[in-house]
C-alpha cells in the first residue's frame, strides 16, 4: 500500500466551555478550511469519521450537514481523548486499504467547566477495572479519575527514578513559551517554573493547577487522499503519514500508576509505527504529544523513545525538548495552553504537524522539520502515533 497524504487541514481557535459556538458550526468552519486547503469540494469526499466524546449518537451527521449532505457514510467515533486520532486512523486505513480515494476526519467537543466526568452514572463505568488497580498498587489519594490516574503516574515516576519534581513546572513553562507564538492557543501568558511550583496544589503532592489542561471547546479537521487522488486534483499537500498505530490495554499494562496512564500502549504503538516508516524517534524534528498534564508529557518522552527509560529530567534540562534541542516538542502549546476539546485534540495535532512540514507555522516554524511523530492517548484505553513527512 502506499502512503496516504494529508490533502488538507483546518481548525478553529480553541476556546473555554461558555464561550464556544455549537459544536456544528465549529465543525463547519474547521471542515470548510480544510477543503479549501485541500483545493478540493466536499462532494470529493468519499467517506468521513466523527469523533466527539460529549453528545448524543449520529452529532457526526449533524456536524457535517452543515457543509453537506452527499450521501456519504458518516462514522461516528468515540475513544476518549484519543478520538481525533482513532477517526484519522481509520480514514487513513479507508485510503490505504484502496477503498475510497479521498476521506474525512473531522473532531469537535463542547465540554462543561471542570474535571471530567461520567454522564452515565447508572451503569458499570470503564474505568471501575482501572480504578480498582490503582487502589492495590498505589497509595493514590481520592479525586476525580483523571487527576487520580494521572497524578499517581506523576508521583510513581519521581519515586521510581528519584527524580527532582519541579521537571513538571518546567515542562510547563516549556510548552507556555511556544503558546506565545500560535495565535490558535487559548494561553499566551508566559510562565516561569516558580509560578507552576507556587500554583494551588489539585492532587497531593505534586501537581499544580498550571500542569493540569484546561476543558475547553473546539474543532479540527483533516483530509487525506491517494497520490493518484493527489496528483488528479492538486491537492498533493506536501506531507504523507509514513507509519501509524493504535494500540489498546495489553495484559500486563496495569502493573504500576505509569503503565495505567498507556506508557505500554505507547511504547508498542511507537516501536510499530518505526518499524512500518523505516525510521526510529531520531529522524523527527517535531513532535506533538499528548500533554493532558505535565507528568504525562515526562513520560511519554520515554514511552516514544525521545530519550532512555529514567532520563527524562536530564532530557528536560539539556534542553532537548525544545528549540535549539534534539526535538521540539508541542510547538503549539500543546493541550496544556492550546487547549483539550477531546474530540477534535488529535486532528489538531496533525494540524500543527502538517503546518511545520510545510513550513507554514509563522513564528514558531521549526527550521527544517522534515519528519514529525504525533502522541494521543485515551485512557480506557488507545494510544495512536503517527509518524508524518514532508515530500
Amino acid at each position: 500500500m502506499s502512503n496516504v497524504r494529508i490533502a488538507g487541514v483546518g481548525m478553529v481557535k480553541f476556546c473555554k466551555p461558555g464561550t464556544q459556538e455549537p459544536y456544528r458550526v465549529m465543525a463547519t468552519k474547521a471542515v470548510q478550511a480544510a477543503l479549501e486547503d485541500a483545493g478540493i469540494d466536499y462532494r470529493l469526499v468519499q467517506q468521513a469519521y466523527a469523533s466527539y466524546v460529549y453528545g448524543d449518537s449520529t452529532c457526526g451527521q449533524h456536524a457535517l450537514y452543515g457543509v453537506g449532505m452527499s450521501g456519504i457514510p458518516i462514522i461516528n467515533v468515540n475513544n476518549n481523548c484519543s478520538s481525533g486520532s482513532t477517526a484519522l486512523f481509520l480514514a487513513r486505513q479507508a485510503v490505504a486499504s484502496g477503498a475510497v480515494e479521498c476521506a474525512l476526519a473531522v473532531g469537535f467537543e463542547e465540554m462543561q467547566p471542570g474535571a471530567l466526568g461520567s454522564v452515565w452514572n447508572d451503569r458499570e463505568s470503564p474505568f471501575d477495572p482501572m480504578v480498582q488497580r490503582l487502589n492495590e498498587v498505589a497509595d493514590a489519594p481520592e479525586g476525580p479519575l483523571a487527576l487520580r490516574m494521572f497524578g499517581s503516574a506523576g508521583t510513581a515516576y519521581i519515586e521510581k527514578y528519584s527524580a527532582n519534581p519541579d521537571i513538571f513546572a518546567r515542562v510547563s513553562a516549556k510548552t507556555r513559551s511556544h503558546a506565545i507564538k500560535n495565535p490558535f492557543s487559548m494561553f499566551t501568558t508566559p510562565l516561569t517554573v516558580a509560578e507552576v511550583m507556587a500554583a494551588p496544589i489539585i492532587y497531593k503532592p505534586y501537581l499544580t493547577r498550571l500542569m493540569a489542561c484546561p476543558p475547553s471547546c473546539g474543532a479540527a479537521a483533516v483530509i487525506v487522499c491517494s497520490e493518484a487522488f493527489a496528483r488528479k486534483h492538486g491537492s498533493a499537500g506536501g506531507v504523507e503519514i509514513i507509519g501509524q498505530s493504535m494500540v489498546t490495554d495489553l495484559q500486563d499494562s496495569w502493573t504500576d500508576p505509569i503503565n495505567l496512564i498507556g506508557a505500554k500502549m505507547t511504547r508498542k504503538a511507537a516501536q510499530q509505527v518505526y518499524e512500518e516508516a523505516g525510521l526510529g524517534p531520531e529522524a523527527a524534528q517535531v513532535v506533538e504529544l499528548h500533554d493532558c498534564f505535565t507528568t504525562n508529557e515526562v513520560i511519554t518522552y520515554e514511552g516514544l523513545g525521545l530519550c532512555d527509560e529514567g532520563q527524562a529530567e536530564q532530557f528536560i534540562h539539556d534542553g532537548d525538548n525544545t528549540y535549539g534541542g534534539r526535538y521540539v516538542v508541542n510547538p503549539s502549546g500543546g493541550l496544556m495552553s492550546k487547549g483539550h476539546p477531546l474530540g477534535a485534540t488529535g486532528l489538531a495535532q496533525c494540524t500543527e504537524l502538517v503546518w511545520h512540514l510545510r513550513g507554514t507555522a509563522g513564528a514558531r516554524q521549526v527550521e527544517g522539520a522534515r519528519v514529525a511523530l504525533q502522541h494521543n492517548l485515551g485512557l480506557g484505553g488507545a494510544a495512536v502515533v503517527t509518524m508524518y513527512r514532508s515530500v
